[in-house]
C-alpha cells in the first residue's frame, strides 16, 4: 500500500517538493532573523528550504542533512553556493557538537521522524544560547488540500485507504502538539503560525500525474492499485475538482510553523 519512504528527488519535486518551496519562503519572512547566522537544515530532502535561507536570510554558512542520499545528491548539483554543505544523517542523532548554529530548522520532515521528541532534542542541543530552533509540517488534516481532495476520494472507493491518511497518521502536524513538542524541549518564547500558500495546477494532469510516481503515501497508494481501481479515482477526482475556465484548478496549502529560542544551558566536556 502506501510508503512513507522518500528518495527519488524528481520525483518528489514534481508531487510536493514545488509547493515546498513556496512555504519556505513565507517561512523566512515570518523568522526575519539576521544575516550572518550559522545555520543547519534538518531534514534538508532536495534542498528547498537551503535554498530558500541562502537567497533570502544571508548565511554565513548553512549545513543541510537528510537520510536520503539521493536527496542530496539532487540539493547538491541544484545548490553550488560554497556556503553550503550536505551530509547523511539522523535527525535523532545529529553528528554535531553542543551549540554549534545560531539557527535550526526544520522544513516538512519531523512527522516521518520515527521518535520526533528525540529528534526535536537534537535540534534543541545543537542551537547556540539565544539561538533559534524551527520547524513547519504540512496541516495534512484539514489544510494540505491536494491530499485533502485525494484522501477524501479514496476512502470513498476504498474505505481502507483512510488508514493510510497523512491526517489520521500524523496528529503531530497541529499547532497544539507542535507548541508541546517544542515547550518540552525546554525552548522559550515557543510561538506556532500558520502559513497558507496557493497551489495552482495548470490542468487535471499537472494535479494527478504526481501521484504516478511512487514517493511517499499517496503516490506509493495509487500505484499499488489495479489499472481500474486506479482509473476509477482518477475519474472521482476528475468530478470533484473544480477547474477555472482555462482549466486550471486552484488549491491552497497550509502548513503550522513553530520557533522557540534556546536557552543558555551547559556544555558537555
Amino acid at each position: 500500500m502506501g510508503s512513507d519512504v522518500w528518495a527519488v528527488g524528481d520525483a518528489y519535486e514534481a508531487y510536493i517538493g514545488r509547493w515546498s518551496r513556496r512555504v519556505a519562503d513565507a517561512f523566512l519572512h515570518w523568522l526575519n532573523v539576521p544575516a550572518g547566522l550559522r545555520w543547519l537544515d534538518v531534514g534538508c530532502g532536495t534542498g528547498a528550504l537551503t535554498a530558500t535561507v541562502l537567497a533570502k536570510a544571508e548565511p554565513a554558512q548553512i549545513t543541510g542533512v537528510d537520510t536520503s542520499g539521493a536527496f542530496l545528491a539532487q540539493a547538491g548539483a541544484q545548490i553550488t553556493d560554497t556556503r553550503a554543505t550536505f551530509a547523511v544523517a539522523d535527525a535523532q542523532s545529529l553528528p554535531f557538537s553542543d551549540q554549534s548554529f545560531d539557527a535550526v530548522v526544520s522544513g516538512l520532515a519531523l512527522n516521518f521522524v520515527p521518535d520526533p521528541y528525540r529528534a526535536v532534542a537534537e535540534l534543541t542541543r545543537v542551537t547556540a544560547p539565544g539561538g533559534l530552533a524551527s520547524a513547519y509540517l504540512w496541516d495534512y488534516a484539514e489544510g494540505m488540500a491536494m491530499l485533502r481532495y485525494f484522501w477524501d476520494a479514496a476512502a470513498t472507493l476504498d474505505p481502507a485507504a483512510a488508514e493510510l491518511d497523512e491526517g489520521r497518521r500524523f496528529p503531530l502536524c497541529r499547532p497544539e502538539p507542535l507548541a508541546r513538542l517544542w515547550t518540552d524541549a525546554g525552548m522559550g518564547e515557543v510561538t506556532v503560525k500558520a502559513i497558507e500558500v496557493p497551489t495552482v495546477f495548470a490542468d487535471f494532469g499537472d494535479y494527478w500525474n504526481p501521484f504516478l510516481g511512487g514517493q511517499g503515501p499517496a503516490p506509493g497508494y495509487v500505484m499499488s492499485l489495479t489499472r481500474e481501481k486506479r482509473d476509477a479515482l482518477q475519474d472521482l477526482l476528475r468530478t470533484r475538482l473544480s477547474r477555472n475556465p482555462g482549466g486550471s484548478i486552484a488549491l491552497t496549502a497550509k502548513a503550522w510553523a513553530v520557533r522557540g529560542i534556546a536557552h543558555p544551558r551547559a556544555v558537555k566536556q
